[in-house]
Order: C-alpha cells, then structure tokens, then sequence
C-alpha cells in the first residue's frame, strides 16, 4: 500500500485480537460493508477458542493464529465450527505459540493490520506488521508506550493509524488545520466510575466499582486503567507519540457524557472537536479505512433533542497517574515500558486483593523511580527490542514483590477487551 496515496479499493484486513471487544466489532463493521473490507486473517489469545474457530468458519480466514493452545486443538475447533455450520474444505494456514500473533500480523496477503490486543504483549505484532508493510491500525496503545521510538522509527509516514476513540478524533479534527496552526491537543476522559472522589474516599473502593465504568463496556485491565486515569495516561503519551505534539501542549478535560472525544485547539483561538455517540464501531472502520470514512458505521448525533454536555478540570491530586506518565516519557528510554509494565502487574495485584486502589499508582511511581536510580550510575543503552523486553522484565519482578504476589506476569496473558459499544 503506498501509504501516501491510498486506496479506496477493496481491503483485506488482518485482525488480532479477533475475539476480545475490538476484534468481534470490527468483524461487525467488516461484514457490514463487504465492498470495503474482507478478512486476511485473525488471531486471538485461545482463551475462547471456539469463538475463535467460529469467526475464522463464517470468514473463511486464510490464516488462523491462536497463543495459548495447541496446533491440534485449534484445527479440531475449526473442524467442529466447519461441520456446525456446513461448511466443507475450509483449511487454513494455522500458526500458534508465542509467536502466532507475529506471524499472522506479518502474513502478506494483507493490506491492514488491526492491533485489538490489550497490553505490552501487543509490541512485537505491531513491529511484525509494520515491517510487513501493511497499514497498522493501532488499538494497542501499549505496544506504542513500551515500544517508543522503535515503533515510531518502523514505521514509514502515514503507516500508523489510531483507533482509540480519543486519537481518531484528533487525527479527524487534525484535518482542519497545519501541523504549525496546532496549539495544543485537548483529550477527553469521562471521569470513570470515581469521577469526584477525592483520593481518601478512592482508598476503599473495590475491585467490582473499579470496573463499572459509567460509558464503556471494557475488560478488567482497562476498566481499571480507565478507574485510576492510568489508561488516559497513556493516551496523552500516546497522542504525543502519534502527533509528535510536546508533552506540555496536551491537556486533559473531564466530560462526563464522553460525546466529545478530543479537541485540538489552534494558534488562531478556534478548537475543533470531533463528536459522536459512543461507539467504537466509528472509530475502527475509520482506522480499517483511512483516511476514507465509511457510510453508515455508527449512529450521529440527535441535534434535534435537547443535550447538556458539561466539562470538569481533572484532580491530579486525587489521579496523579497523567503528572507522572508525562515525567516518565519526559526521560524517555525504557521509562514507559517501566510504568506500564509496572501498572500491568499492580493491576493484577489489585484485583486479587493484594493492594489498595490508590496503591496501583504509587506502585508504579516507586518502580519507575527505581529505575530512575539505578540508571543514575550510567547512561543506558541504545532502545532495542530487547532491551524494552528486559526492562519490562525487570518491572514486572519488581513490581509483583513490591505487591507480595505470585511469578505469574500479568501482561502474560492473552488478548483481551478494549472499549465496546454500550
């Protein structure tokens, strides 16, 4: 694909992820627009492999991947879903083990990657993708947060697509202006489910308030993220990275009805903003896509109803997790991958009933200021793949005795839920 040039042309899009939250949208929006997209391929965790097998029957996916399972299983789950369905002679090309995702996203037969895996574990499919050449829709933030500037340097311009709903609306509303008319970059954050509460308060809440989000229908790492602002966090990191906006020029505002989902405000005083109901099923076909929309992918607006759409200054006292991201990706390195490694693993921590809610993010701040003093004796080494990995490696070990809990790396496990439509 050239990427300065694209096409409106028929895509095939390659999914991972396929049966979290993102993946099982995106089939949505792919099935409803069989002009646009076909599937090239899907991968997923394992975890579901008989929704796995079905999604890979009803698209007759050429290339099958699954993490956590044998090569076996999962050619006896598609057999099981063929014979279900009626379908005869579908045999894909499967790859499974901790390389399957990588091999899937680097399969050619593809013209877009669709990253739908939660955490870190996302890195080294995203780099396989973008080594492959395929347009890399991007709703793993994490492999952009640990990878940095490796993934940035892999990627050729305009190779690199958000899907977050937060990035998509400041790609959309980037259209309106220069890269030199740009002020700042404005984020929105819903406020999450403690929206108001002040960090005493926060000390006591429980695993099952932390994920009942207000707006999304997500998973537990990010309904947690989204709990704590660990997940806005990233996204102000992320937006940096995407826009190559400065730290200092990306706010964050609180809005609670989560219409609104990013504002970019120009040297001339005027903001542009990108608005929509929530729904997720906009902002992937619009990455799967780009920079084509597709007609009829979520619901507008109603303007003829009456709305209030109001607007809060975040507490960074009650959520310090932004201040201390920004700090972290300031030094750069292998600083992020530190802190969301570290996060990864308080969050698991969290939930078994090891550590306090506002724990999580103080025990992401001593790790990462752990690493602040151990590289005060030398400057680090060039950032590697390999060396994201160790320090990653080195987090999670520390993180995970800071919180008195088992080996079992939380970022070890397999795809899982994004945001969802509501």
């Amino acid at each position: 694909m050239d990427f300065s040039n694209p096409s409106r042309a028929h895509r095939r899009v390659t999914i991972l992820g396929s049966t979290g939250s993102i993946g099982t949208q995106a089939l949505d929006v792919i099935a409803a627009a069989p002009d646009r997209f076909s599937v090239a391929g899907l991968s997923a965790g394992g975890r579901n492999l008989d929704v796995l097998a079905r999604q890979a029957v009803a698209v007759r996916a050429p290339v099958v991947g699954a993490a956590s399972t044998a090569e076996a299983d999962l050619e006896q789950a598609i057999g099981r879903a063929a014979d279900a369905a009626g379908v005869s002679g579908y045999a894909p090309r499967l790859f499974v083990g901790g390389t399957a995702a990588s091999r899937v996203a680097a399969w050619p037969d593809a013209d877009v990657v669709l990253n739908g895996i939660t955490g870190s574990i996302g890195l080294e499919p995203t780099l396989a993708a973008l080594a492959a050449g395929h347009l890399l829709a991007l709703a793993n933030k994490e492999s952009l947060i640990a990878g940095g500037a490796l993934v940035r340097a892999a990627a050729a311009p305009g190779q690199l697509v958000p899907v977050d709903s937060e990035h998509s609306a400041i790609a959309q509303a980037l259209r309106g202006g220069t890269a030199d008319e740009v002020d700042r970059l404005v984020l929105t954050a819903s406020g999450g489910p403690f929206r108001g509460m002040t960090r005493a308060q926060l000390q006591h809440v429980t695993p099952a308030q932390a994920v009942a989000h207000p707006t999304w229908d997500m998973g537990r790492v990010i309904s947690t993220n989204s709990a704590s602002m660990v997940n806005k966090a990233l996204e102000v990191i992320e937006a940096h990275l995407l826009f190559d906006i400065p730290l200092e020029r990306i706010d964050v505002v609180v809005h609670p009805q989560s219409m609104i989902h990013s504002m970019v405000q120009f040297i001339d005083g005027s903001t542009l903003a990108q608005a929509s109901p929530p729904d997720m099923r906009l902002p992937i076909a619009l990455g799967i896509g780009w920079p084509f929309r597709v007609p009829g992918s979520a619901r507008a607006c109603d303007w003829g109803r009456p709305a209030e759409w109001t607007f809060e200054p975040l507490d960074e006292d009650a959520f310090p997790a932004i201040r201390e991201a920004k700090r972290a990706a300031a030094e750069g390195g292998t600083r992020m991958a530190v802190f969301n490694a570290a996060n990864e693993e308080a969050v698991d921590a969290f939930h078994r009933g090891a550590l306090g809610f506002t724990d999580i993010v103080d025990t992401v701040s001593a790790v990462v200021d752990e690493q602040r003093s151990r590289e005060s004796a030398g400057p680090a080494g060039p950032l590697t793949l390999d060396a994201v990995l160790e320090a990653e490696r080195w987090a999670r070990r520390n993180a995970r005795a800071r919180c008195g809990v088992g080996e079992q790396p939380a970022g070890a496990a397999g795809p899982g839920s994004q945001k969802e439509k509501p």
